[in-house]
């Protein structure tokens, strides 16, 4: 028995060839297209995050620039405030709650000292983010670290909690005794 005459179609018309490079295009640029939205989601989530990061993570180093003192420990780089890891600084007037055992000293003097020392390129080793939102930072400059700085210039506290890498104490250990 013979088999049924199948339809094998032309393959040398217009339309067959409009589809087949329409198939063949679409074959291409679908991973294309698919790549090209995940880098804009990724673009997307990177443009909110502080500046010089692309994805915050502990322990992401880089570099700030804008800098400006709020206190003897805080910081703010653009639109990021940044704590500087293991002290405690005096607190600008009003701004220490009932309650809580506050650094002692002169808030104007260690928020004058830290801007002394806030000279040439900062760098920053982030190792995360406090209760407030602010970033939990290491930064050194021209002046060296800033927490040791600080430290030794008797304008903060050594809070060895508060330096739970231990960074700072290795950094300026004659500072923490």
């Amino acid at each position: 028995m013979k088999r049924p005459f199948k339809a094998v179609p032309i393959k040398l018309g217009k339309r067959y060839r409009a589809r087949r490079r329409r198939q063949q295009i679409e074959r291409v640029l679908f991973p294309v297209i698919v790549l090209a939205i995940a880098a804009a989601v990724g673009a997307v989530i990177g443009v909110g995050l502080p500046a010089d990061t692309s994805v915050l993570s502990p322990g992401y180093s880089g570099v700030v620039t804008g800098c400006t003192v709020i206190d003897g420990d805080t910081i703010r780089c653009g639109d990021e405030r940044i704590r500087l890891l293991g002290i405690d600084a005096p607190e600008m007037p009003g701004h220490c709650r009932s309650g809580r055992n506050c650094a002692p000293g002169d808030p104007f003097a260690s928020k004058q000292s830290l801007a002394a020392a806030l000279s040439g390129t900062i760098r920053i080793k982030r190792y995360g983010e406090d209760r407030y939102g602010r970033t939990l930072a290491a930064l050194s400059g021209g002046s060296g670290d800033l927490s040791c700085w600080q430290l030794q210039h008797g304008q903060a506290i050594y809070k060895p909690r508060w330096d739970n890498t231990g960074r700072i104490a290795r950094t300026c250990p004659a500072s923490v005794l």
